[in-house]
């Protein structure tokens, strides 16, 4: 049986609901509007990736701002650094709170740069939660292992001064130890207990993630692919919270 929706005056703190990044990972706005609609105010922050940044993503993305929405916009920006500089300075002005780039030094130097005199803050990308060892050993990166990978990044994201860091929650101790307790860690590859994997390979539940030391869990699929998305989000906030 599923959890009763709480209402307005029951729902945890604006602070707690933020830990909750909802990823709208949808092909169209008018989907991804409607699943914002459905979710009301059990939901504050919200990711937008590519697959809806490049079909109307960004105008969304104004207007959630504009709603009082927080957005993050997972763009894993990675290019030669005045490009990438150019890129954070556009992202700053939309108002975003949070912008991905890959975790290469001269893109995090470029991005810290791009961002400056903004609240933007620049989240490293370390090692895609799709990735495991055997990957990183298809890509030419052996005899490093992902978690080694990860703490090498991490550290010259620190380093560089990049206000966080991306990395599986299965990480997210070790990775704190490495940049301090003043920059976020943000995981993607949260799944509810009993959910399915998809693609994801370095996957936790939502209470063990922010155990481990996350500052704001990602989650889609199991809200935005679920028959009430607004009551899979209450209940990801519920165990956040206990937590």
């Amino acid at each position: 049986m599923s959890a009763m929706p709480l209402n307005q005056d029951s729902l945890p703190s604006r602070d707690i609901r933020d830990k909750l990044i909802i990823g709208l990972d949808l092909p169209s706005v008018a989907e991804a509007r409607a699943v914002v609609d459905r979710i009301g105010e059990a939901g504050t922050f919200y990711k937008i990736g590519y697959q809806l940044a490049y079909a109307g993503g960004f105008e969304l993305a104004r207007a959630l701002i504009a709603e009082g929405k927080k957005v993050f916009l997972d763009l894993k920006l990675h290019d030669i650094g005045n490009t990438v500089e150019e890129g954070v300075r556009s992202v700053a002005r939309l108002g975003a709170t949070l912008l991905t780039v890959h975790a290469y030094p001269q893109t995090m130097r470029a991005a810290v740069a791009g961002k400056a005199g903004s609240s933007l803050k620049i989240l490293a990308v370390t090692v895609l939660t799709s990735y495991d060892d055997n990957d990183l050993i298809e890509a030419g990166y052996a005899p490093v292992s992902a978690a080694e990978l990860v703490a090498r990044r991490a550290a010259q994201a620190r380093e560089i001064g990049v206000d966080g860091i991306v990395c599986a929650a299965t990480e997210a101790e070790r990775v704190r130890g490495i940049v301090g307790p003043d920059r976020l860690i943000v995981t993607p590859g949260i799944r509810p207990a009993g959910a399915e994997a998809g693609d994801q390979k370095r996957i936790v539940t939502p209470a063990e993630g922010i155990r481990l030391g996350a500052d704001h869990l990602v989650v889609a699929r199991p809200i935005v692919k679920a028959a009430d998305p607004r009551a899979a989000a209450e209940a990801i906030v519920r165990e956040i919270a206990g937590a």
